[in-house]
């Protein structure tokens, strides 16, 4: 064996029935639950199988598991150098900034021709308020789509190679923005932007997930993650109103392939993360080195898959969950109002800071920046409340082991927050009012966005564990196509009741809204009892802890036979020499 000694778990010779990996979008969640439970041990043949009638009924990812007789499966040991888990702080703190600027770049894309558009819009020729709208929506569009494909790819190809390929194509189609002839030809180029801007979103979760096998630790790196998700589209105004009003609408594209250009340089240095991917590189790196003797083989390599099924889950299970889930529809329906309110800004505070306040678009692209303040004061408290869950835990306290106390009071200090928010605007925004009276509530707008985003996805990823992502994907589809359509009613909104009216008009139906995580805390527990998902992962828990009784029942046997033979061997060495010296 090589240096980097595998771990061998046994000979592969019977056919099993196990969880598949996945998708990311669908079933990231699925591949790290199955392989903190069973990655490091072979599974006990004498025990029940885990995939009960519950979870195929819920349309669980299968596959079945080649024999290769004559070769051994290799795992990660515990301390293996080579997982993503034992790298170093400084080495994971390299892959959360470099997947950052991935995130970066693929949101500042988003709201990039925000401060743009009546430029733009007058060089094409475009008159209709609702074409206005496009060049964003169809890039919304986009993270539609995207998720879907680049999930399921990057447990098939990898995080590093998908990521190189889809940003370089995403940099391409920057490009193609820059140059577009004609309105059409630049709306077909933004929805392809998205699509591949979608990349780095859809995977960023699963690529901390490989790294980090502490919750805890994951939790505050997908914090940091969460806070730059949302600081791109806030720079996209700044860059496009001055470039706009300066040397030209197009710049706007071009400064945006700069910084991906030089993100991609950086981006060559991403590391392989993915764990799957990496053990199968180790066994044919064995087999090349001695054909002979390493006769190995990653799991990856014996799976066979069935496709249809994988298809299915990826685009059933999401609906599923969204028509049948009361927590999973309650949770998408708030998440994506607010997704909506953000992108509806990008139409407003023109609106507000242009049209009343008579900032020039370079100006009025500043005033996101107190948006971005809230969702920088947000990650401080996300932290502190982690300290205070941390603490709880370590003493263990009652209320830590329900899902809804450890998650959605953030949200229930965010929703108020961002109610607040959007009456202070409409309410301060008028004439004879300085403007940076409107202009600080976006930090509570920041803030409450970003804590409600906090709580409510963390709390699917614990009501939910295995089906997750399953969750996530709804919600995250959902708000996208939210994202995409209320906008084109904002002209008009704000143009028939008003700023005050239609800021008042929004913050009510977001006050409606921020009752639901008061009202889960309330009913959660018992609504979830109810639950077809959450009773199969109730039995499937119940399963996992007979399965580590049991478990731990025969390493006790298997130690006191070895205990016996160790004894009955010296017994009868002594006896041997007593004979020798008789």
């Amino acid at each position: 064996m090589s240096g980097s000694d595998p771990t061998v778990v046994g000979e592969e010779t019977e056919n099993s029935t196990r969880p598949h990996a996945g998708s990311h979008s669908v079933s990231s969640t699925e591949m790290r639950l199955d392989v903190d439970e069973e990655h490091f041990e072979s599974p006990l043949p004498e025990e029940e199988d885990l995939e009960d009638d519950n979870l195929a009924a819920l349309d669980q990812i299968r596959s079945r598991t080649r024999s290769r007789p004559g070769y051994e499966t290799i795992e990660w040991k515990i301390d293996d150098p080579e997982n993503p888990k034992n790298w170093g702080n400084a080495k994971k703190c390299v892959v959360v900034a470099l997947t950052s600027m991935l995130v970066l770049n693929s949101t500042i894309g988003s709201a990039l021709p925000s401060q743009a558009i009546p430029f733009i819009t007058a060089y094409f020729g475009v008159t209709s308020q609702e074409q206005r709208v496009l060049p964003i929506s169809v890039f919304l569009v986009g993270y539609v789509f995207g998720p879907l494909i680049w999930g399921p790819l990057s447990e098939h190809m990898g995080r590093r190679r998908l990521t190189l390929a889809t940003f370089t194509s995403f940099a391409l189609f920057t490009m193609g923005c820059a140059l577009a002839p004609s309105w059409g030809a630049l709306l077909v180029l933004r929805f392809f932007t998205g699509v591949f801007a979608a990349s780095p979103i859809a995977i960023v979760a699963g690529i901390l997930a490989d790294v980090y096998g502490d919750a805890r630790t994951r939790g505050r790196a997908f914090g940091v993650f969460m806070v730059v998700t949302t600081l791109g589209p806030l720079i996209s105004p700044i860059i496009s109103g001055y470039a706009a009003e300066t040397i030209g609408w197009r710049w706007a594209f071009w400064i945006n392939l700069m910084y991906a250009g030089a993100t991609l340089a950086c981006v060559l240095f991403l590391p392989e993360t993915y764990e799957p991917v990496l053990l199968e590189r180790r066994a044919r790196r064995l087999r090349e080195q001695d054909p002979i003797r390493n006769k190995v083989v990653a799991p990856r390599e014996l799976e066979e898959t069935d496709v249809r099924q994988l298809i299915s889950v990826v685009l059933a299970r999401p609906l599923r969950m969204l028509v049948t889930e009361p927590i999973v529809a309650c949770c998408c329906a708030y998440l994506g109002l607010v997704y909506a309110v953000f992108y509806m800004s990008f139409q407003a505070y023109p609106i507000i800071y242009q049209g009343l306040y008579h900032l020039s678009p370079g100006e009025a692209g500043l005033t996101y920046l107190s948006v971005g303040v809230g969702a920088a004061v947000a990650l401080p408290i996300f932290w502190n409340w982690d300290a205070v869950l941390a603490r709880a835990q370590a003493r263990d306290a009652a209320w830590v082991r329900r899902e809804e106390y450890r998650r959605l009071p953030l949200a229930c200090i965010g929703g108020p927050l961002f109610v607040v928010s959007l009456f202070w605007m409409g309410w301060s925004a008028r004439p004879g009012v300085p403007f940076a009276v409107p202009l600080l509530a976006g930090i509570p707008f920041g803030a409450g966005m970003v804590l409600i985003f906090f709580a409510i996805l963390n709390y699917l990823v614990d009501a939910y564990e295995v089906f997750a992502a399953s969750a996530n994907a709804a919600s995250s589809t959902s708000r996208s196509v939210l994202a995409v359509v209320l906008p084109f009613a904002t002209t008009k909104m704000f143009d028939r009741l008003g700023i005050a009216g239609a800021c008042s008009l929004l913050g009510g139906l977001l006050a409606v809204m921020c009752v639901i995580p008061f009202v889960f805390i309330w009913k959660g527990e018992a609504i979830r009892a109810r639950s077809k998902f959450c009773v199969a992962l109730r039995e499937r828990r119940e399963k996992l802890a007979r399965r580590a009784e049991e478990r731990r029942r025969r390493q006790e046997r298997e130690e006191m036979r070895e205990k016996s033979k160790r004894e009955g061997g010296e017994a009868q060495m002594q006896h041997a020499v007593e004979q020798q010296e008789v």
